[in-house]
């Protein structure tokens, strides 16, 4: 990746590096310790969303100085910097999940303004948090420069009572505590092991759902969405995304060969396939605009119609990302899904191959694994998520059904205008079995911001009326929600 091989005449970073006018330019960078040699390579913007925030975004910092090496050793010159990020876990409950979905908008403008202003040549990526995920591809889609998405990896679980948990336990327990099940000492025990390592929350949740979209469009290196965030394998990863980067240039490759129509839905594929997040639906289909791919609700229903429903995963099943991963990781589950039939393996990805090039030599899953099941005994023989009509929402919603809930629910409506009064009826037993909980004016303009419901959901669960209620609200099912 140096001068002999790329011609910066042609690259965007010429626009700061290159000819006498732009000596002043150059003086910038020679005061941050580059060489001539550095400033004529190609210059790759390596961005994460690396924060104080969550555990999803604490490693990020680390892992972009394994990109840069590897930039480096590729040729390149690597210019590191940041986006924000506002964490879920954090935001939740209070008005902070109103600064949420927006923030993905923040994040895809703030991308784009900085590779544009700098004139970057190429972009490495590296998110855990779920908006920065959407939000990074929708900038590299924009930008449609040779591009890497890396994912920070899955938290690992914690253990409490002889079973693994998730941060969504712990706000199960509130639920469970304010309807006197439990007592402070045990919520308190949980929150202490929830949650012990670097990481995004460790089940089939947004983050992970979406890095799993991604890996599967082909804009990550294999293994990306289940390597844990704390293994030496993801320093690794993030390590090859230099040559990686360095073969799309090679190749002039770019986002919008690779994000073509069949990538999306080998994504919705894998998404129905593991019992993804809801947050599927709202994130492909803004990506997908970003580079003018048509992605209707329709299309969801319609993968979800053909396609078996087979991970057994957190929060409707038994097991975590990392235990996905020990099973044979997510390119065991495409190249089980490709032999199958429900894959297009002749989709180009990062890597400069095909999808089915990229599988060809992956083991597959693990003899005896109990993670994903077979398409012929599968625990749902469609996919969990359906589109709904009618006249409550004629426009369409998204409902997760992952066969455990029955095929119909009557009962009275129980109508609360926020989150916050619906906890409060819940605290003073105000909502029974039976009743139809309606959550209003959570949308994005209602609310605004469209805030996720993880809170009421996790509360209803924990007071032992998952089962017993139904649920509906315009604001925002979280990937952690049943």
């Amino acid at each position: 990746m140096d001068a002999k091989v790329f011609d910066k005449s042609k690259m965007p970073s010429r626009h700061a590096t290159v000819g006498p006018e732009r000596a002043p330019h150059r003086s910038f960078y020679y005061a941050m310790g580059l060489t001539e040699e550095d400033i004529a390579r190609p210059f790759v913007g390596v961005v994460t969303s690396w924060n104080e925030a969550a555990p999803c975004n604490i490693s990020l910092s680390r892992q972009a100085q394994a990109v840069k090496k590897g930039v480096i050793a590729a040729g390149g010159t690597p210019r590191e910097f940041t986006t924000i990020t506002v964490t879920d876990g954090i935001a939740m409950g209070h008005a902070g999940m109103k600064s949420s979905l927006v923030s993905r908008e923040v994040i895809a403008d703030s991308v784009e303004l900085t590779v544009r202003g700098h004139c970057y040549d190429a972009v490495v990526g590296v998110a855990g948090c779920d908006k920065s995920l959407p939000g990074l591809m929708m900038a590299m889609l924009r930008l449609n420069v040779p591009s890497v998405f890396m994912y920070g990896g899955t938290i690992l679980p914690g253990r409490f009572h002889d079973k693994d948990v998730t941060v969504v336990d712990v706000f199960e327990a509130v639920g469970m505590y304010t309807a006197g099940k439990v007592d402070e000492e045990y919520l308190r025990d949980l929150e202490f092991v929830a949650c012990p390592s670097a990481g995004s929350c460790g089940g089939q949740f947004t983050a992970n759902t979406m890095a799993t979209a991604i890996e599967a469009m082909g804009m990550s290196l294999p293994f990306s969405a289940s390597i844990p965030a704390v293994d030496q394998e993801k320093l690794d990863e993030c390590q090859a995304a230099g040559a990686a980067i360095k073969r799309l240039m090679e190749l002039d490759l770019k986002p919008s060969q690779i994000m073509t129509r069949a990538a999306f839905e080998n994504a919705m594929v894998m998404v129905m396939a593991l019992g993804g997040s809801t947050n599927a639906v709202l994130h492909l289909i803004a990506i997908a605009r970003s580079v003018y791919v048509d992605l209707t609700l329709d299309d969801f229903q319609s993968v979800s119609d053909r396609v078996p429903y087979i991970g057994d995963l957190k929060p409707s099943g038994k097991f975590v990302q990392e235990d996905l991963h020990a099973a044979g990781g997510t390119p065991a589950v495409m190249k089980y899904m490709l032999d199958k039939g429900y894959l297009d393996g002749d989709c180009i990805t990062v890597t400069g191959n095909t999808l089915g090039e990229n599988l060809a030599n992956v083991p597959g899953l693990v003899a005896g694994q109990t993670v994903v099941q077979t398409v012929e005994e599968p625990i749902k023989a469609s996919g969990h998520l359906r589109i709904l009509r009618g006249n409550v929402a004629p426009e369409g919603a998204v409902a997760k059904i992952t066969g455990k809930e029955g095929l119909h629910f009557n009962g009275p409506a129980n109508c609360f205008d926020s989150e916050e009064d619906m906890l409060q009826a819940l605290e003073d037993g105000n909502i029974h079995a039976g009743d139809v909980v309606i959550i209003r004016y959570e949308g994005p303009q209602g609310g605004p911001g469209m805030p996720e419901m993880l809170t009421p959901t996790s509360a209803i669960v924990g007071a032992g009326l998952g089962d017993k209620v139904a649920l509906m609200t315009d604001g925002r099912f979280s990937g952690g929600s049943h």
